[in-house]
């Protein structure tokens, strides 16, 4: 039996979203559907609003979300009815030439489910990279549930569903940050403050923030960063080599995904560091790098999918450590929100007010 429920909907680009009825289907074979207890309100939520990744419209909004399986199709093993888990978009295959070479979290093929979930006319809605979760119930392959630690706040866990995730991630997994290396991490928005969290629990001694508003850089000292620099007012390369011994960092992370802003994380790398694009670019951007900067800095540059995340293996442990104190997840959830509050929510994205509002739906 199909299930009637709420959820915010993009109609058409630029519009605001609207609460609607949502049909979720019975999940199928490798599918589950799952009794969606808190999701984020991320920036890319907004940017499928907008139209700037993809014209399928309708949308079912929302992505970073935590709560609990509700039922599951034949052949459903890693999950159980009962299970809280939180979703991902990372279903990995373990048949595409990434997951052949082990390398899944380079997974090519990741898994959605198979149905569609519908308006009450009909209408096959698109969910956000695959989840929509934006909605008392939503459908997903099993494979994007990860079961973690059911003591840990919806509200907070469902973050590792995208953006705290891909910030962590990209300083841990990606870049591999080290004991005792600098790291200095450009935009302090939700990404941003997540990769200066993770730089902190991989060890480093310094941590540069850099951002152009004093509120973000506030954030970021809570969340650890050992320097803070307004770029609107201080040069911002000149500022972390000044904080690094005049080297430049061992490691430098752009959370913006801007041309300007990765130009300056390539500048004020140290010989041999790494520089890591984590912000998502606009479909239109462009780089000119001097070749010869490129290849006598050495080093490497790379791009942080995700986080370059394994759910099932980074998921829990991240829980786990949240709940030994060591990571400050809760940090992270600056409101909570209704559905019919999403699209305020957006706005306050805009302004930069915010890290997330979390939508907690009613059970």
């Amino acid at each position: 039996m199909a299930y009637e429920v709420k959820g915010v909907v993009a109609r058409s680009k630029g519009a605001p979203v609207t609460v609607e009825t949502i049909i979720v289907p019975d999940p199928g074979p490798g599918e589950a559907v799952v009794d969606v207890q808190a999701c984020g309100v991320c920036a890319t939520d907004l940017h499928y609003r907008e139209g700037t990744i993809t014209d399928q419209y309708p949308f079912l909004l929302g992505h970073e979300a935590a709560g609990t399986v509700a039922a599951v199709g034949a052949g459903v093993t890693n999950v159980a009815v009962g299970d809280f888990v939180i979703l991902n978009w990372r279903a990995v295959c373990g048949q595409c030439r990434a997951c052949l070479k082990g390398e899944l979290q380079y997974c090519f093929n990741t898994h959605n489910a198979a149905q569609q979930m519908t308006l009450t006319d009909g209408t096959a809605l698109s969910p956000a990279l695959g989840i929509g979760a934006f909605t008392e119930k939503t459908l997903v392959h099993s494979g994007q549930c990860t079961p973690v630690d059911p003591a840990a706040p919806a509200t907070a866990a469902g973050l590792l569903g995208c953006g705290v995730m891909a910030g962590v991630g990209a300083a841990i997994n990606t870049a591999g940050v080290r004991r005792g290396e600098s790291v200095a991490v450009f935009g302090c928005g939700g990404v941003g403050d997540a990769a200066i969290a993770g730089a902190k629990l991989a060890g480093a001694a310094t941590i540069v923030a850099v951002d152009i508003d004093d509120r973000k850089l506030e954030w970021a000292r809570r969340f650890g960063a050992t320097h803070t620099v307004n770029s609107k007012a201080t040069d911002a390369v000149a500022a972390v080599k000044a904080a690094t011994g005049g080297f430049g960092a061992d490691v430098t992370i752009d959370a913006v995904g801007h041309p300007a802003v990765f130009e300056q994380a390539f500048y004020a790398r140290d010989l041999a560091g790494r520089v890591v694009l984590v912000g998502v670019p606009a479909p239109d951007m462009t780089i000119t790098l001097p070749l010869l900067e490129v290849f006598g800095r050495g080093g490497a540059i790379k791009s942080s999918w995700y986080g370059d995340c394994l759910p099932s293996r980074d998921f829990p442990m991240l829980v786990d450590l949240y709940r030994q104190g060591r990571f400050p997840l809760e940090d992270f959830v600056t409101e909570a929100i209704g559905l019919d509050d999403v699209e305020e929510a957006f706005d306050n994205l805009r302004r930069g007010e915010v890290l997330r509002s979390v939508v907690v739906l009613d059970k």
